[in-house]
């Protein structure tokens, strides 16, 4: 029909998706999970204070192919949020305690920012849980300081006085076209942010941004050269958290990757571009085969 906007709302993209929408026990952690599609499993992780509903726009056309499996992270969304620090170890526990609680022996790991990070971890010392890995816009491969106090300025300033102003300039930070952050989008993450104890618990994800926290679990070739998955780069040309020379760092540590980059995209590229991601994830996992 002409005349719709090209996202109407969260809804309306599952309009038409057979879809459950649960909470699962992950060693005593209550833990928010939507389920679609069937196929090869591809669980899809979000980034630093956000929810599930940033793959909205994808879940249709991922679920055609693959059963996809989204969830809040420990501390993020509407999961619980126990007090403790959220180190990238934990968040990786965290996912592997999913995957046992699903019955899912391995997967496709696919992961935005904080999540891509997550999925990487996973993948260099858990190799035998992941088929394959997509890190989709990781952030700030280089540690830098700059990125890691902007980062935790600007998400603790929204949490803390969660009005639309604030909330709306953290979301904005995620795209390169502003225009298509939605009302809808923003008072959902407003509803996170004002959830009780959330204060505590994005200051416990923002440990990550501490530069003495994160050396243990930097970006580092040591252990990103571990990684045995086939792994897809996704990155885009407007990431405010990193440039291409960070991808091309990246490239080379990983022992079996390629680069894809996602244009006229910020750090969200899965809902600016979805069908470009919904795209490269389809000809990455499905269609590019190993040779027999």
């Amino acid at each position: 029909m002409s005349g719709l906007p090209e996202h109407i709302s969260i809804w309306a993209e599952l309009a038409d998706v057979d879809h459950e929408l649960t909470h699962v026990d992950v060693g005593g952690v209550r833990t928010r999970v939507l389920r679609a599609g069937s196929g090869p499993d591809l669980i899809l992780l979000h980034g630093t204070g956000g929810h599930l509903e940033a793959y909205a726009r994808d879940i249709a056309g991922l679920a055609a192919d693959f059963r996809v499996t989204l969830y809040d992270m420990v501390g993020h969304g509407w999961s619980d949020l126990p007090d403790t620090p959220y180190t990238i170890d934990v968040l990786s526990g965290h996912l592997l305690g999913l995957m046992d609680a699903l019955g899912i022996d391995s997967a496709h790991l696919s992961g935005e920012s904080l999540g891509g990070w997550v999925v990487a971890w996973t993948a260099a010392h858990h190799p035998e849980r992941v088929d394959r890995l997509v890190l989709n816009t990781p952030g700030n491969i280089a540690n830098k300081p700059e990125v890691m106090a902007l980062m935790r300025d600007s998400t603790l300033a929204a949490v803390r006085d969660p009005d639309d102003a604030t909330v709306r300039r953290r979301v904005e930070f995620l795209f390169h076209r502003k225009e298509m952050v939605t009302d809808e989008l923003v008072n959902l993450r407003r509803a996170v942010y004002s959830r009780p104890g959330f204060v505590t618990a994005i200051t416990n994800t923002l440990v990550l941004q501490d530069p003495v926290v994160r050396k243990d679990f930097a970006w580092d070739p040591e252990w990103v050269g571990r990684i045995g998955a086939r792994t897809l780069l996704l990155w885009t040309d407007h990431d405010p958290t990193g440039g291409l020379d960070e991808a091309a760092t990246l490239l080379g540590w990983l022992p079996d990757a390629r680069l894809h980059v996602i244009e006229g995209a910020g750090h969200w590229p899965q809902w600016e571009k979805a069908d470009d991601y919904l795209r490269a994830h389809r000809d990455f996992l499905l269609l590019d085969k190993d040779p027999a």
